[in-house]
C-alpha cells in the first residue's frame, strides 16, 4: 500500500519558525544593543503614559462637557420657564399697562370736563355776582330815591335815616373797593340829616290826635245849661232827745209858731230866687250869635273844627307850614269864639293847640343827591 510521505522539517508550522528567528537574532548576544533599540523602550512607555493620559484627559473631558450640557439644558429650560412667565407678566404688564391708560383717559377726560364745569361756574359765579351788584344798587338806588322824595314832601328824617343807614350795610357785606366812594357819600348824606334839628313830627300829630278825639264833648255856648243852685236845706222837725249812750229820754220839744212862719218864708223864698234865676241870665258873649245856633249848626262846626285839625295833621307830614298855621289858628278862634272857654276840657283843648302852635316846621331839609349820584355813576361806569 502506499504510504504517505512524511513532511520533512523545512515543512514545519511558521510558528516554530518565527520562534526560530528570534533564537537565531538572540544568537548574537554577545553583541551591545544599538543606540535606536535603547531608545525605543522609554518611548514606549511614554507613549503607552501619554495614551493613558489622554485616555483620562478624553474621560475627563468628556465628563465635564456632559455635565456643561446638562447644566446648559437645565438652565436652557429654566430660561425657557422664565421666558414664559416672563411672557406671562410682560402681557399682564401690558394689559395692566392699557387698562392703565383707559383710566387715564377716562380720568383725563373727567378733570376736562370738570374743569370745564369748573370755568362755567366761576363764568356763572362772576355773572350772579355782578347782577347781585347791580341788582343791589338798583334796589339801594330806589330806597335812596323814595327817602329823598319822602324827606322832601313829609321831612321824614327818621325815614332817610334808616334808608341810608340800610344801604351803608347792605354795601359794607361786599369787599369790593369800588363801593367806597358810594359809602363815602352816603356818610355824607348821614352826616347832614343828623345835623338837622330834631322835630318831633309823631309828637305833634299826637297832640292834634287828642285835641280832634275831645271836639265832640267840648261844651258849647249854645247848648249850655246853667247850673241849678243848691235847694237850701228845709227846717226838719223837732228831733227827739237821747242821752249819750243813744237811747230815748223824751219827746221832741215843740217849735215855737214864730219859728215855723220864718222857715216857711225863707223856703218860699229860696224856690223863687231859684226860678228867676233859671230865667234871667247875666254874662259877657262878645260873640252874641255863638248863642244862636241850632243843633245842626253845632253839629257842623264841630265838624269844621276837627276839619281844620286833619288840614293842620296833614300839613305837618307835608311840611306845609303856611297852611299849618293857619289851620290851627282858624281851629282856635273857632273854640273860643262858639265853646265855652270856662270849662276845663276846652281850656286843656286850647293848652294842647298853643303846645302844637309852638312847634317849628320851617327847617330846609337837604336832599340825598350825594348819594344818588355816587350810585348813578357807579352804575354808568359799570
Amino acid at each position: 500500500m502506499n504510504e504517505m510521505p512524511t513532511l520533512s522539517e523545512p515543512n514545519a508550522t511558521p510558528g516554530s519558525a518565527v520562534k526560530t528567528a528570534p533564537q537565531a537574532a538572540d544568537q548574537p548576544a554577545g553583541r551591545a544593543p544599538t543606540l535606536l533599540e535603547q531608545l525605543q523602550k522609554p518611548m514606549s512607555i511614554a507613549v503607552i503614559v501619554l495614551a493613558v493620559l489622554l485616555a483620562a484627559q478624553s474621560w475627563s473631558t468628556s465628563k465635564q462637557i456632559r455635565n456643561l450640557r446638562e447644566e446648559v439644558a437645565k438652565r436652557l429650560q429654566k430660561g425657557d420657564v422664565s421666558n414664559a412667565e416672563t411672557g406671562v407678566l410682560a402681557r399682564n404688564v401690558q394689559e395692566g399697562t392699557k387698562e392703565l391708560q383707559i383710566k387715564v383717559g377716562a380720568l383725563e377726560n373727567r378733570q376736562s370736563e370738570t374743569q370745564s364745569q369748573q370755568l362755567a361756574l366761576e363764568q356763572l359765579y362772576n355773572d350772579l355776582s355782578k347782577n347781585r351788584d347791580e341788582w343791589a344798587l338798583t334796589e339801594i338806588e330806589q330806597v335812596l330815591s323814595t327817602a329823598s322824595q319822602q324827606l322832601q314832601l313829609a321831612g321824614n328824617v327818621p325815614g332817610a335815616l334808616i334808608a341810608l343807614q340800610n344801604a351803608d350795610r347792605s354795601l359794607s357785606r361786599s369787599d369790593k373797593p369800588q363801593f367806597i366812594t358810594i359809602r363815602r357819600a352816603i356818610g355824607r348824606d348821614m352826616e347832614k340829616l343828623k345835623a338837622l334839628p330834631s322835630v318831633d313830627s309823631t309828637g305833634v300829630a299826637l297832640r292834634l290826635d287828642a285835641v280832634i278825639a275831645q271836639i265832640d264833648a267840648l261844651p258849647m255856648l249854645s247848648d249850655e245849661t246853667p247850673a241849678l243852685p243848691a235847694a237850701p236845706e228845709k227846717p226838719g222837725k223837732a228831733k227827739p232827745v237821747r242821752d249819750a249812750s243813744g237811747k230815748l229820754v223824751g219827746p221832741p220839744a215843740p217849735e215855737p209858731l214864730l219859728q215855723k212862719v220864718r222857715d216857711g218864708f225863707n223856703t218860699w223864698s229860696g224856690d223863687m230866687w231859684a226860678d228867676v234865676r233859671q230865667l234871667i241870665r247875666i254874662r259877657r258873649v262878645d260873640t252874641p250869635e255863638a248863642l244862636m245856633l241850632s243843633p245842626t249848626q253845632s253839629y257842623f262846626l264841630r265838624e269844621n273844627v276837627k276839619l281844620r285839625l286833619l288840614n293842620a295833621r296833614m300839613a305837618l307830614l307835608s311840611r306845609n307850614e303856611t297852611a299849618f298855621r293857619n289851620d290851627l289858628i282858624a281851629a282856635q278862634d273857632a273854640l273860643a269864639k262858639y265853646f265855652d272857654t270856662r270849662a276845663k276840657s276846652t281850656q286843656t283843648a286850647q293848652a294842647l293847640l298853643r303846645q302844637v302852635q309852638g312847634s317849628n316846621l320851617a327847617i330846609e331839609m337837604p336832599t340825598l343827591s350825594d348819594s344818588l349820584t355816587a350810585v348813578r355813576n357807579y352804575k354808568a361806569k359799570s
